[in-house]
């Protein structure tokens, strides 16, 4: 189960991002568990969807165990130092390509009250997340961020793309900067496209009503296919974290996952 959940890919790729175990001075305690264990037992909450006391005991370390040691690391942005790091690996072979790249967003329900939570316009409002998303031409997530679900999406579309992270080439120095970007009416402000304008990112936004966003159909399909690829990890499809940080983190974990499958191909 632990080999299936982290391949020796995968596992060498976490290695170069996970925090050293705290030392002992003074020893006794329990035997501290595998990170690898670990690693596996957070990725089966994330797929699966269970609660940390769901955990099978087949894994070893038990719900609060394997809890603890996601806080631990969220804490340390490990998850968001392993999603760069794959995106590194990725762009040195390169198979990232910048010729375009496309945003959006989907909203989820959250069961608690916690950060980064509000009043759903689509879910008849009820407390709800969204989840804000930049892919590259063939759908790899570059950038993503939460916010509650009522704030207008044109808000997230400045610390989407400056949050961007610089990602090696095969041939140059990092870029972080997509050629085009393509967006529908939810994004339709002069704020947005003015802020593009003076960074040299052409833009492609539906305009309220004097276009069908439908047109942009043809480039956006590929984001919406990423929204899918997301929701296979079935921890997103409902907000169960108080923190804004955890739910984050596991978004972050289901990006890791989703360029890990097209770097193992």
């Amino acid at each position: 189960m632990v080999e299936r959940l982290v391949p020796d890919e995968l596992w060498e790729l976490f290695e170069r991002v996970v925090p050293p175990a705290p030392s002992r001075p003074q020893g006794g305690g329990r035997r501290r568990y595998g990170d690898r264990e670990v690693l596996a037992a957070i990725i089966f909450v994330a797929t699966s969807g269970c609660t940390w006391r769901q955990l099978p005991p087949s894994f070893g370390p038990s719900g609060p165990t394997a809890h603890r040691r996601f806080t631990e690391w969220s804490k340390a942005r490990v998850w968001a130092t392993l999603h760069r790091l794959v995106l590194d690996e990725l762009g040195s072979r390169g198979e990232l390509d910048w010729s375009r790249c496309a945003i959006d967003s989907v909203n989820t329900r959250a069961l608690k009250r916690g950060d980064l939570t509000g009043p759903n316009p689509v879910d008849r409002g009820k407390k709800g997340s969204k989840i804000h998303l930049i892919t590259e031409r063939t759908g790899l997530p570059l950038s993503i961020g939460i916010s509650g679900a009522n704030p207008h999406d044109s808000q997230a579309l400045e610390p989407l793309v400056r949050g961007i992270p610089p990602i090696r080439s095969r041939r140059g120095p990092r870029r972080r900067r997509p050629a085009t970007r393509h967006a529908d009416k939810g994004y339709d402000s002069g704020h947005p496209r003015r802020w593009l304008r003076k960074r040299g990112i052409r833009h492609r936004i539906a305009r309220k009503g004097i276009e069908s966003s439908t047109r942009l159909g043809r480039h956006r399909w590929t984001i919406e296919r990423t929204m899918s690829w997301l929701a296979g990890c079935r921890r997103l499809h409902r907000r169960h974290e108080r923190k804004a940080e955890h739910f984050l983190a596991f978004t972050a974990i289901a990006c890791s996952l989703t360029c890990y499958r097209r770097l193992a191909k």
